[in-house]
């Protein structure tokens, strides 16, 4: 069965453009309004950050914005409440993926088998969660996220052996998470060195569609990463854009707009 995801990538005839925010950042209540708001704005996919205290792979704004989420009270249970309002309610999600993005350790803590579940009729389409060994996946999750239609989405780096990537290509769906380098989200990376890695992944004629994630923050990388790949995944620079927002709608329409070189709309 086709899940939403792998119709935005059949569907699609330009770039995928996939947008990471932290739930119950800014404001606690804000996951739904922010969720709406890159739906209606232009944003394909969206991976909904669950803050965790020690988040190892992102860089101190993520970091930063995990730590006031957590702050503010977001928690799994919280965020499953607002999803299933927002799941029940709303229409213009119908043809956006949705994607959890975080660690194993809060998830095992919930229940996996329960936070499954959860996750399904709260209408998400996938899951990131770097900290997941590819053998343990293979082992005791693969059926369980199957049986609960969540894509599971691994990330790939620079140094990733071509084996690996095959065998990753073989073991998931939705899409391969290719990150531009091996270092933390939010630092500054020069797109241009990775185009020997970007080649290279081209060449290997992955069954999964290819994304690329860390260091793009504006058109010009928007860009850079899309002329090898299905499209890119914007992180760091969405959060610093609504960090201080007076209005969240506003700042999502223009932060998309600037990354897509479109015109505003009124």
């Amino acid at each position: 069965m086709m899940n939403r995801i792998e119709k935005i990538f059949r569907n699609k005839k330009s770039h995928v453009l996939s947008i990471y925010f932290t739930a119950g950042f800014p404001g606690l209540e804000d996951t739904n309004t922010i969720l709406l708001s890159l739906a209606n704005n232009g944003a394909d996919i969206v991976e909904i950050g669950m803050p965790y205290s020690d988040p190892l792979a992102d860089g101190p704004v993520i970091q930063s914005s995990s730590s006031k989420a957590l702050s503010n009270g977001m928690t799994i249970p919280k965020l499953f409440e607002q999803l299933k309002i927002l799941h029940r309610s709303s229409p213009p999600l119908a043809d956006k993926g949705l994607i959890l993005m975080g660690y194993l350790n809060p998830v095992l803590q919930y229940g996996i088998e329960k936070f499954c579940e959860e996750a399904q009729h709260a209408g998400i389409d996938g899951l990131i969660l770097p900290d997941l060994p590819m053998d343990e996946y293979e082992k005791e999750y693969k059926k369980l996220f199957k049986k609960h239609q969540l894509d599971f989405i691994f990330l790939i780096t620079p140094e990733t052996s071509e084996e690996r990537i095959k065998k990753i290509d073989r073991l998931s769906k939705g899409f391969i998470y290719a990150v531009s380098s091996s270092s933390v989200t939010g630092i500054d990376k020069n797109l241009d060195a990775q185009q020997q890695y970007f080649e290279r992944l081209k060449r290997m004629h992955l069954k999964n569609p290819l994304m690329v994630g860390f260091g793009i923050k504006d058109h010009h990388t928007f860009s850079q990463a899309c002329a090898y790949t299905n499209g890119a995944i914007i992180g760091t620079a969405y959060i610093k854009a609504i960090e201080n927002a007076a209005d969240l709608n506003t700042e999502t329409n223009k932060f998309i707009n600037s990354i897509l070189n479109r015109n505003p709309v009124p």
